[in-house]
């Protein structure tokens, strides 16, 4: 199965994180925008298929906001207010998965399976 999914982990609360806004961009242009459900992942695929092509892609991730949903309170402004990722495909017929472990001060990412 080829395409793109993600899963963010709060590792301050030592949990999933619901409800974080994100978008996948290729050069530029937002390929898709939405946020993740309760086990924070993405209800869908971010790209399926055919539609994920060798290249260079971003995701960004509104963190800031979704800690202070969560009540945290952060410095102004924010140590992170938005993490981006970038990465490269290089077999579009493979799967790519990008996990994010994230806290209010540190990130850590990797190419998950």
């Amino acid at each position: 199965m080829s395409g793109l999914t993600t899963h963010v982990l709060d590792t301050m609360h030592g949990r999933p994180a619901a409800g974080v806004g994100l978008r996948l961009l290729r050069g530029g242009a937002v390929l898709a925008e939405t946020a993740t459900n309760a086990d924070g992942r993405c209800d869908a695929p971010l790209l399926k298929g055919e539609a994920l092509a060798a290249g260079a892609y971003r995701l960004e991730f509104a963190v800031g906001a979704y800690f202070r949903a969560a009540g945290v309170e952060l410095p102004d402004p924010a140590f992170l207010e938005v993490v981006a990722i970038e990465f490269g495909v290089a077999d579009a017929a493979a799967h790519y998965h990008v996990p994010l472990l994230v806290s209010p001060f540190a990130y850590s990412t990797y190419r998950g399976s």
